[in-house]
């Protein structure tokens, strides 16, 4: 069985979900629009779908292949289908289901930070078990300011409250990463001009990251084998 993986560019890959669901019986088939690797018409074949992070922008019509995203995401979300969606890829689920993104009126969230679990999470079948203040690894610039018409709010923060969020039975979007290895996040480091400061304060933070999240990713693996 095989998740179908949407990456949007290089340096944001599945990461530690190359090691997460394969040990649960889940592979991964990534597609790469960004290089012109065609996105499949549909979810036929697939036990779920990914949608990772990427610079560009979910509401201003500038990623050519979003077209064909939004419509998998949709299906993904109709079927029931276990779907996640991590930075770029929450808000294109929340842009897919209604909605809205916008450039984060705060400035962006980079880095190591805690993320605050609300209380309807722990019905969650994936978030029940967290922590009241889990480690993640933000980088983002924009935001979900708007969740989609029935969604369910499951993590929120101090300066953006939409962090995690469930669209209907199947379907997760999560603002912040925590596939990110030290190697990835030293990537948008210099892609991005930003404070090498800030790779020094996240590194150290990862491996508790992927404690507290390796389990999560395990789990929506095993939701979706059906384990």
């Amino acid at each position: 069985m095989k998740a179908l993986v949407v990456t949007h560019t290089e340096s944001e890959g599945p990461g530690l979900l190359e090691s997460w669901l394969p040990a649960e019986g889940l592979g991964l088939e990534v597609v790469s629009p960004w290089r012109g690797e065609a996105l499949p018409s549909s979810l036929d074949g697939y036990a779920a779908l990914v949608v990772m992070g990427g610079p560009q922008a979910a509401y201003d019509g500038s990623l050519p292949w979003e077209l064909g995203t939004l419509g998998l995401l949709r299906s993904g979300v109709s079927a029931a289908l276990p779907t996640l969606g991590i930075c770029l890829g929450a808000q294109l689920l929340a842009v897919a289901c209604g909605g809205r993104v916008a450039p984060g009126s705060l400035g962006p969230e980079l880095g190591a930070g805690l993320v605050a679990k609300r209380d309807v999470a722990g019905a969650d079948p994936l978030f029940w078990d967290l922590p009241l203040s889990p480690p993640v690894v933000q980088w983002h610039y924009d935001a979900v300011t708007e969740l989609p018409p029935g969604a369910t709010l499951l993590m929120s923060g101090a300066r953006y409250p939409h962090q995690a969020f469930r669209v209907g039975d199947a379907a997760w979007g999560m603002q912040f990463h925590v596939e990110a290895s030290a190697g990835m996040i030293a990537r948008w480091v210099e892609d991005d001009g930003v404070d090498p400061a800030v790779l020094e304060r996240t590194v150290p933070e990862l491996d508790d990251v992927a404690e507290v999240w390796g389990e999560v990713l395990r789990r929506f693996a095993r939701l979706a084998v059906g384990s």
